[in-house]
């Protein structure tokens, strides 16, 4: 359990300043009708003033140096300190009445990926969170991310968890935010993909930095983001600002296979659709978009002028794929994938020809 590092100074209790105004108006043996009077201000004001009623303006902190010989920017910090204090107990007030809003969070695994801290107070804890999301509070959270289905193209059978789609989802921005990208250029993306595609034969120490840089030249943003529990999802697409894209893939599935027709999945969909939606990758999903998504990724991969006559010559065996794969320039994983997927190979035929990859720590 980690616990909390911070070092700002938050007291348990902060006094209005009035008081310290009473205070010093009682040990000079002046009454508050007579700094009333030397002020310009009210009996009143000074009486809800003393009283905590009333705020010390920067007007009126001058007023108290030039009658009090107390610096101005000591008044005005003490209210500030009180006022602040003031909402800080109203914030946490409002905290632990929502605190149940942290039950249905993927805390652990956030944690153990190094998203959050860790807290043994619930309220602490539930501040953490709210700064990971970016919000006020939760009833800021529910607004944004409770709501996933009006933006979100997703099938019914698509039964995910939420909040840990949600979180996912922020780090995906989070991480997208540190890489520095080009201004959006369709043409260049396009012609960037085919400059992609070799690198599918690479490994990941090499692909990955490659991929990333790739596509920030020319406004998309590349991040990989480990699923979390009940996900379900392998990769989603967002527009950040009209001029970046995000591509988000959390290697769900471990195979280059999968990892690869995702991306270029995802990258079908800056191309061919709008900048308004957004776009989990769901298996199950066959809508229209999903599926012209697909025919992309299929044809970038493994063109149809190239696999038709594959295909035609029956040829199954690991040796054929393997010099098929090499002809095309591409990874034969990729090729036992979709031919797979076309029911010309069985599910479990050829995967040793799969590269697997997983997280490094």
């Amino acid at each position: 359990m980690v616990e909390s590092s911070r070092n700002e100074y938050k007291p348990d209790f902060v006094t209005p300043p009035g008081e310290t105004l009473k205070e010093t108006l009682e040990s000079i043996g002046m009454s508050q009708r007579d700094l009333a009077r030397r002020t310009g201000r009210p009996v009143k004001t000074i009486n809800e003033i003393v009283k905590g009623k009333a705020a010390i303006t920067a007007e009126t902190a001058l007023q108290l140096e030039r009658v009090l010989g107390i610096s101005a920017s000591f008044w005005v910090n003490r209210e500030q300190h009180y006022r602040e204090y003031l909402a800080r107990q109203a914030e946490q007030e409002a905290l632990r009445k929502g605190k149940n809003w942290l039950k249905g969070m993927p805390l652990k695994e956030m944690a153990e990926y190094g998203w959050i801290r860790r807290f043994s107070d619930p309220i602490e804890q539930m501040q953490e969170l709210l700064g990971f999301f970016g919000v006020r509070s939760p009833r800021e959270y529910m607004d944004l991310w409770k709501n996933l289905q009006v933006s979100f193209r997703m099938s019914p059978s698509f039964q995910v968890d939420r909040d840990a789609l949600a979180a996912w989802l922020r780090k995906g921005v989070i991480e997208a935010q540190k890489i520095e990208c080009d201004a959006y250029d369709a043409a260049e993306f396009a012609k960037i993909l085919q400059r992609i595609r070799p690198l599918t034969l690479e490994p990941p120490e090499i692909f990955q930095p490659e991929l990333i840089r790739l596509c920030a030249s020319c406004g998309v943003a590349v991040v990989f983001v480990r699923e979390l529990p009940k996900t379900r999802t392998s990769g989603a697409t967002r527009w950040l600002t009209p001029e970046k894209a995000l591509i988000q893939l959390s290697l769900r599935y471990k195979s280059d296979d999968m990892l690869w027709f995702t991306f270029f999945h995802e990258a079908g969909h800056i191309l061919l659709h709008g900048k308004r939606l957004v776009f989990l990758h769901d298996d199950k999903y066959e809508g229209a978009k999903e599926k012209e998504a697909n025919r992309f990724a299929e044809n970038i991969l493994i063109p149809a002028e190239k696999l038709g006559p594959f295909m035609l010559s029956r040829q199954r065996s690991r040796a054929a794929v393997e010099r098929f794969a090499e002809e095309i320039g591409i990874s034969p994983g990729i090729v036992v994938g979709r031919l797979q997927h076309l029911n010309y190979l069985p599910k479990s035929h050829l995967n040793g020809l799969k590269r697997r990859y997983r997280w490094s720590d």
